[in-house]
């Protein structure tokens, strides 16, 4: 795999985020409704604070990690299948839950929890052609073509497979067209042969190229090059009354091929095009935007459509820290998956990044910014509106060949600059509450962080030091100030202390500027490999958690992301109930080794259990209360088996403290000193979060958790 095409990867993923901000705000209008309101579009039509989740993201970003969670050596349907029901929440977030029979993802994903099997659960046998030919099948498919760059044949192979899960028909061809499109443009820089590669991978006497073939033959013969004139075309012949649904394939990808033709290879001139036709707006637009991300590459992508972005992701995905991302951890994630697709060695400096930093901050990718941030906090009472500006950069770094750097052109002296990195969101961070994000930090007290920073010989003086921002105690905790040295980098290192009932929310660098306060001057300075190691040293009390309220109808509990169940908060505790299972998760799904403390009482019913080693909705190791006076440690792997257990009398509505160590493959567990052991020799969960599990109508209550 050559090397040129990690930044590839980067721009296909950043342009497919770019195309579905641009497109979301209109999603299911029509043409005339367009027109009509906007007349032509040239720029994004929301300024959002940040964008929140989208179906059309979750899916690329998680169903992808089926390559490193499958137990089998080949790739086969069911590893997708469980990808799905492992990362996707219960009925909300992730996708559109539209009804069984009604949205064609929600259909599938009942279909394969109640045991209809990848292939089936997709099947038009199963479904019927109308749910089976949605459009799901192409929108979801954007990573299958990244982690296969130049590799058409895989990339078909494979999106085929993926498809196959959810879709069938014209809605797996859709897949595989958009797949090996993504895929050629590694090696093709014109639109119109990386088309026809397309098309040359599904039967040519199905819908989709029939249909596909039609619009070509009406640009090659549309002496105008008018995109309205065939958008009209495609309306009259292939427009949604044609098909049955409320989102078909076909209208949708005849949209796609006119944007890439008549946009004629232009990133900008194509996301336009296809935007202004109206219909599945961001699904179109964030599918041909990949398509070009990765031809035209990050510098064929204005900047006007890169900096509101600022490399931030927010998912919807049931493991809160996770749903926290930016777009160079996906980018290099699938490269991680390309390489070893390829049974090839990542190049030195990028396996490190890979291997130790892949979710921190790195800036190798050129114009990535890792969702960083800027503020200047003032030391009186004069407010000024000064501003710190960012720019990825190559004119120094720590490490490899880029960094970030930090420009303010005035700055009081005494102030304070603020570059930091959000590890964690509240809904007032964002414009609206699409599909449902829930969040837990991705950064806790005890965990350490990493930074270089360096000062060139042209900016003003600075002290500094690594900070950490507790919101719930409204508190910063700083490192050690040091004074830098011009011209020369140095390496800060902060381990966060242990932080009573603590959620960080931010953490950064402080640069402490020094000089003459009544002089305003410019200030730069550069950073480099923003990482932090996890340790985390804290606890939960929940007489300090809240409710986040998104909409009437999206609701969370603070650090907490919600599997399946009622998940509330009552008398100072969390509670969780359930008609038949219910599952909450908090923490970082890369945590290892741990303890935990859980303070736990069962409200009424047979079951109440604590998690840890969280990898998702169907992976997870529980430790607790079960009927006939049982203590027990269970392993999940979609269900629950027992592990180890112990008799032990427990009673209703006392609280009960559960001890328990992960160590590799080792699971301790104890309570009111007695002890289970467990050593899981079979596929053991290594890393993962934590939680609490109730089952079969039962209730627990959880005052506080402590991990160490």
């Amino acid at each position: 795999m050559k090397e040129k095409y990690i930044k590839q990867i980067y721009s296909g993923w950043l342009g497919k985020i770019i195309g579905i901000r641009l497109g979301a705000p209109i999603e299911g209008w029509t043409y005339e409704k367009i027109k009509n309101v906007y007349g032509t579009i040239n720029d994004y039509l929301v300024n959002y604070n940040d964008f929140a989740a989208d179906d059309d993201s979750n899916g690329p970003i998680f169903f992808i990690r089926a390559l490193e969670d499958k137990k089998n050596e080949a790739l086969e349907a069911n590893d997708i299948a469980e990808a799905l029901l492992n990362y996707a929440p219960f009925e909300h977030g992730f996708f559109w839950w539209g009804g069984y029979g009604i949205a064609t993802e929600h259909t599938a994903y009942t279909n394969l929890l109640n045991g209809i099997s990848a292939p089936m659960s997709r099947s038009i046998e199963q479904n019927g052609i109308s749910i089976a030919e949605q459009i799901g099948g192409q929108i979801f498919i954007d990573s299958w073509g990244l982690v296969n760059p130049g590799n058409p044949d895989r990339a078909a192979k494979q999106a085929s497979l993926v498809a196959s899960v959810t879709h069938d028909g014209n809605g797996i061809y859709g897949g595989v067209f958009v797949a090996v499109c993504i895929s050629y443009a590694f090696i093709e820089n014109n639109i119109k042969k990386i088309i026809e590669k397309g098309l040359s991978y599904i039967p040519k006497d199905c819908e989709y190229s029939k249909v596909a073939r039609k619009v070509i033959d009406f640009y090659d013969n549309d002496l105008e090059k008018d995109f309205r004139k065939c958008f009209k075309y495609i309306y009259d012949n292939f427009g949604y009354d044609k098909y049955p649904g409320n989102c078909h394939i076909i209208p949708n990808m005849a949209v796609m091929i006119l944007a890439m033709l008549y946009g004629n290879g232009d990133f900008e001139q194509t996301i336009l095009i296809c935007n202004m036709c109206g219909w599945d707006t961001d699904c179109n637009v964030g599918n041909v935007a990949t398509i070009l991300g990765v031809k035209n590459g990050i510098d064929g992508i204005d900047h006007k459509w890169i900096e509101p972005i600022n490399d931030f992701l927010a998912c919807s995905s049931v493991i809160g820290s996770l749903n926290i991302m930016d777009i160079p951890y996906g980018a290099l994630y699938m490269t991680k998956l390309a390489y070893e697709l390829d049974n090839q060695e990542l190049p030195e400096v990028w396996n490190d990044i890979v291997t130790n930093k892949i979710n921190w901050c790195n800036f190798e990718l050129p114009g990535s910014t890792h969702a960083i941030r800027t503020k200047i906090d003032t030391v009186d009472d004069i407010s000024n509106n000064f501003k710190a500006y960012i720019k990825n950069t190559d004119e120094t770094s720590f490490t490899g060949k880029r960094s970030l750097k930090i420009i303010c052109n005035q700055i009081n002296a005494g102030d304070d600059l603020y570059v930091y990195r959000k590890t964690y969101y509240h809904p007032s961070d964002f414009y609206d509450s699409r599909y449902n994000p829930s969040f837990s930090p991705t950064v806790y007290p005890g965990d350490t962080i990493n930074c270089a920073v360096m000062l060139p010989e042209y900016s003003n003086g600075a002290c500094v030091s690594l900070y950490a921002y507790d919101s719930h105690n409204d508190k910063k905790y700083f490192g050690k100030k040091i004074t830098l040295t011009k011209n020369s980098w140095e390496k800060l290192s902060f381990s966060i202390p242990s932080i009573k009932d603590g959620l960080i929310e931010e953490i950064g660098i402080c640069f402490h500027t020094t000089g003459i306060r009544s002089e305003k001057n410019s200030f730069v300075a550069f950073i480099d490999d923003l990482y932090v190691v996890s340790t985390p040293n804290y606890n939960i009390n929940f007489q300090k958690e809240y409710l986040e309220k998104w909409n009437s109808l999206h609701e969370e509990i603070s650090q907490f992301s919600r599997y399946k169940g009622q998940l509330f908060l009552e008398n100072n505790c969390l509670n969780l109930s359930c008609a038949d299972i219910g599952e909450a998760y908090t923490g970082n799904i890369f945590w290892e080794n741990y303890n935990g403390v859980f303070k736990i009482k069962s409200i009424h019913g047979e079951y109440a259990l604590c998690n840890v080693r969280v990898q998702g909705g169907m992976r997870s190791y529980g430790i607790g209360l079960l009927p006939n006076n049982r203590f027990v440690i269970l392993k999940k792997d979609r269900v629950y088996s027992v592990l180890a257990e112990t008799d032990f009398n427990w009673i209703h509505n006392k609280e009960y403290e559960i001890i328990v160590s992960v160590n590799n493959n080792q699971i301790e567990a104890s309570i009111d000193g007695i002890k289970l052991t467990v050593i899981d020799s079979d596929n053991p969960y290594l890393n993962g979060c934590i939680g609490l599990t109730t089952i079969k109508g039962s209730r627990l209550a959880c005052s506080e958790i402590n991990i160490f």
